[in-house]
């Protein structure tokens, strides 16, 4: 019966005190028997029932399932069953599965109730809050701003913060580390959680630049001094570096490429036209310095450029050009995305050749100029049942489904291209199925990076199981086509 009304989870609080009555919210349905608890089951999700022995009970528990009622308006309910007024309401509690009204079940939480209640009702299927972990008792939970300032002020150790968003995986992730170094840094140092993810800590995260999660900010005596950014690190990696507190090192420069021992011709707006005129075929690499697809590129090109730059007869050279230096040049030919290849013959822009990559198909293709094959169409623009998103549409598309299993990848990968057919077949078998989705997220394209950042992807393809937008968990298993069985 409870599948068949969708509710996720009953929860009873037994009030055995007798005080003076007080009024209850219009938002908790009270429930006079049979007919109207099914009723109100038939009609309503995440329902949470409370059973009384009387009318009577306490100021600060209607308060307290008040509050909770106006919190999840919309997304649960709260009912009330007061055994006074309900015939044979023993065995009201019996059908449903309730045990003996005169005994209590603990319901019992490491933060306060209110925000337990709530989290609960949200997504009872969920995991608890990130405060509710015994594991985590070390950790200082911090609610507010008011006590975020307070913990500042009043705390004369060293404070290490961790601001955080509840659906990050790398959240989610590094959290046990934290709680791990926690206790081992207890008495020395004080680590502090702080979920900033709602809008109204939008100034705190401006003051500390907190532009993904997790960021962490180390204290002393209530003064920031620098962020810690070893999302990799252990909890003995923490625990050492609050010892001997250091800001992040600064990267290296890299040098430019124009400053290399290289055979390329590097180019600039300058010098461009003429190059051109004195060399009839060129093929020239438009790149950013910072682009990791241009660097991996870089000795393939370097090394193709050995081989026909040297030679006066030779098909054709290889030039370069930074497009972030010389930015004429990269409007001039609609630049887009790094790196990009354009073959030039006497002077004008003849193709570009995105599937030149290796020095042997660079050396090749020199010898040969001629049309590139038709671009493919790019998975997203073939006809699927995969929902394709975006950094603009990624949490409220998985919002509205039960179940969501989202391909994160990137267009280059092998791994992603090999997964593609069974993962789209898979969301064929799905498409009817209201409830559940297939999803894809393109890391390369646009802001989805962040994203992908924020959803803990180290590499392609990751695919993240979500409930009603909450993740659940990484999905490793095999990458054929499940049975429908299976999925569900």
């Amino acid at each position: 019966l409870l599948r068949l009304f969708n509710v996720l989870m009953f929860y009873q609080v037994w009030l055995l005190s007798a005080l003076d009555a007080v009024k209850v919210s219009p938002l908790i349905d009270k429930v006079g028997d049979h007919k109207d608890f099914k009723k109100l089951l038939r009609t309503r999700t995440n329902v949470l029932v409370l059973y009384t022995k009387t009318a009577t009970s306490g100021d600060s528990h209607l308060k307290l399932l008040s509050d909770v009622a106006q919190t999840v308006k919309g997304q649960g309910t709260i009912a009330w069953v007061n055994c006074g007024n309900v015939q044979k309401c023993d065995e009201l509690a019996a059908y449903f599965g309730i045990p003996d009204r005169f005994f209590s079940v603990s319901f019992c939480f490491h933060v306060s109730v209110l925000q337990s209640m709530v989290a609960f009702l949200k997504d009872p299927s969920g995991p608890p809050l990130w405060e509710e972990n015994p594991e985590a008792k070390d950790v200082v939970h911090i609610e507010t701003e008011k006590d975020f300032r307070k913990l500042l002020k009043k705390e004369e150790k060293p404070v290490l913060m961790m601001f955080y968003a509840p659906w990050c995986g790398v959240c989610k992730r590094m959290q046990p580390i934290f709680q791990k170094a926690a206790t081992e840094a207890k008495g020395q140092f004080v680590l502090a959680g702080m979920n900033v993810h709602p809008s109204e800590f939008d100034g705190l995260k401006q003051e500390y630049s907190v532009k993904g999660y997790p960021t962490f900010c180390y204290f002393e005596k209530g003064k920031f001094l620098f962020h810690y950014e070893n999302y990799g690190a252990t909890a003995k990696d923490i625990t050492d570096w609050l010892k001997n507190p250091q800001p992040p090192q600064p990267k290296t420069p890299e040098v430019p490429w124009s400053e290399m021992d290289s055979a390329v011709f590097h180019l600039t707006d300058d010098t461009f036209d003429s190059f051109l005129e004195d060399h009839p075929a060129a093929l020239v690499m438009f790149y950013a310095p910072w682009c990791g697809h241009c660097k991996k590129m870089k000795p393939e090109y370097d090394e193709a450029a050995e081989i026909l730059n040297k030679d006066a007869d030779g098909p054709g050279v290889l030039a370069a050009v930074d497009t972030t230096v010389h930015k004429a040049l990269g409007e001039r030919f609609k630049i887009s995305g790094f790196p990009t290849v354009k073959y030039f013959e006497k002077g004008e822009e003849r193709y570009t050749l995105p599937h030149l990559r290796t020095k042997n198909m660079i050396v090749e293709y020199m010898h040969n100029p001629q049309a590139p094959p038709p671009p493919e169409l790019s998975w997203e623009d073939k006809p699927s049942s995969v929902s394709h998103l975006g950094s603009e549409d990624f949490r409220e598309a998985l919002k509205k489904k039960k179940h969501a299993l989202v391909m994160f990848y990137a267009p280059w990968c092998p791994h992603c291209k090999n997964a593609v057919p069974h993962f789209t077949t898979a969301a064929e078998l799905f498409k009817e199925d209201r409830k559940i989705v297939y999803a894809a997220v393109d890391c390369t394209k646009g802001q989805n990076h962040e994203v992908c950042k924020q959803e803990g992807v180290e590499g392609y393809p990751t695919f993240n199981h979500y409930n009603y937008g909450k993740f659940v968990e990484r999905y490793n298993g095999d990458r054929g086509v499940s049975r429908p069985k299976d999925l569900k």
